[in-house]
Order: C-alpha cells, then sequence, then structure tokens
C-alpha cells in the first residue's frame, strides 16, 4: 500500500513511519523540512497551512491512503479532503482526547457533572469550540509549531468524517509520551526515580498536574 503521512517526520510521526516500513508499505512524507526525513522514504517538503501549493506534488505519489498526523484545524481539514478527493481511498486523521468535554470538565472550561469514564467514541463532546487563550496557544506553538490560532480538532474531525466523497476515520490520541516527547513529561519524576533518591519532591505546581491517559 502506499502512503502519504503528512507531518510525518515528527514526534509520533518517527515511529509511525518505522511500523509501517516494517509491515512493507510506500511511504512519502510531506513535512517543513527543518529535520531530515526518516531514511527509505519519499521526501515532500511544504507548509500544512498551505497545503494546495503542494498539491500536485502530493497527488503524484498516488497515496492509497493519506495521514494527516498534525492537522490543527476545520480550515486546514476542509483544505486536506478537497485536494485528496477523488485521488486517495482514505483519509485518517489524528485527534486529541481534548475534543471531549470530560476533558473540559477537568480543565475548567465546562460546567456539569464528571462525565462516565472510560470514554467511547460516542462519549459526549466538549460544548465550547477554541477553548483555548491567545496566552495558551502562544506557549502551545513554542512547542508544537503545527498548531494554528483557530486550533481545535472538533471542527476538523466534522469535516473528515463527514465527506460523501472521501472516506474518513478520526484517531483520538489520549497523552503520548516516551522517546522524543518534547514537553519530557516524565522526565522529572523518572529521573529521580533513576538516581536512587529516597524522596522525590514536587513544586507545587507540578503536583498539582493531573492528564487523562489511554
Amino acid at each position: 500500500m502506499r502512503i502519504l503521512l503528512i507531518g510525518g517526520n515528527g514526534f509520533i510521526g518517527r515511529f509511525t513511519v518505522t511500523a509501517l516500513k516494517q509491515q512493507g508499505h510506500a511511504l512519502a512524507v510531506f513535512h517543513r523540512g527543518t529535520t531530515a526525513a526518516p531514511a527509505g522514504v519519499d521526501e515532500i517538503r511544504g507548509d500544512h497551512n498551505q497545503l494546495n501549493a503542494s498539491a500536485q506534488e502530493l497527488k503524484r505519489f498516488a497515496p492509497d491512503v493519506v495521514i494527516d498526523l498534525v492537522i490543527s484545524s476545520g480550515s486546514q481539514a476542509e483544505e486536506l479532503m478537497n485536494i485528496f478527493r477523488g485521488a486517495t481511498r482514505r483519509v485518517v486523521m489524528l485527534s486529541s482526547i481534548d475534543v471531549y468535554r470530560a476533558v473540559g470538565i477537568s480543565h475548567g472550561t465546562e460546567d456539569g457533572p464528571l462525565q462516565e469514564v472510560p470514554l467511547t467514541e460516542e462519549s459526549e463532546l466538549r460544548r465550547s469550540l477554541h477553548p483555548y487563550s491567545p496566552e495558551s496557544m502562544q506557549l502551545m506553538r513554542r512547542i508544537f509549531p503545527w498548531a494554528t490560532d483557530d486550533y481545535d480538532k472538533i471542527p476538523a474531525e466534522r469535516i473528515v468524517m463527514n465527506d460523501r466523497g472521501l472516506p474518513g476515520t478520526v484517531l483520538r490520541l489520549a497523552l503520548v509520551y516516551g522517546p522524543g516527547d518534547p514537553l519530557h513529561r516524565f522526565y522529572s519524576a523518572v529521573k529521580r526515580i533513576a538516581d536512587g533518591r529516597r524522596h522525590i519532591i514536587f513544586p507545587e505546581m507540578l503536583a498539582a498536574w493531573h492528564s487523562p491517559r489511554g
């Protein structure tokens, strides 16, 4: 199978490429070119925010499946589907657990009672779109440059899943961590454990941190 990975050069993408290569698929990676692409895959350089500018080159690869690992907004999803409608058999987008109302409640951006867990595909989504402040988005872009000002996975999901001419799949990820994690989420704890410290003291802000898991 021929698979195109948009944003396939990042933290999650590199592991995805390795797994798909082991399965024998022909791969192409679309990325900004700030770092070298994985060995053994075709490379297409461009900007996700200007996807139409690379449309012909992307379609020339003739992918059976397109996987967008860094889709950020409804406008990006609309552009993606318009480009590949009739040019591929399926689009897969990576979404986030932050689309769920349960996560909004835990973060204080949604009101109401706690939601039933574990969450499923049918669990209630956030009622408010674009709940993140400009300051939060500015901080997020320092770590994830692909995030846009209108970041919200909910509008993107709706467009990908409701296109009449191109089947779509949405994969909602919980917190993802491990080698290459740009946030180094558990380093402060794991390093102290590895050092054999008898006590681990956290700053109050870090001790109060909580996140969903999957």
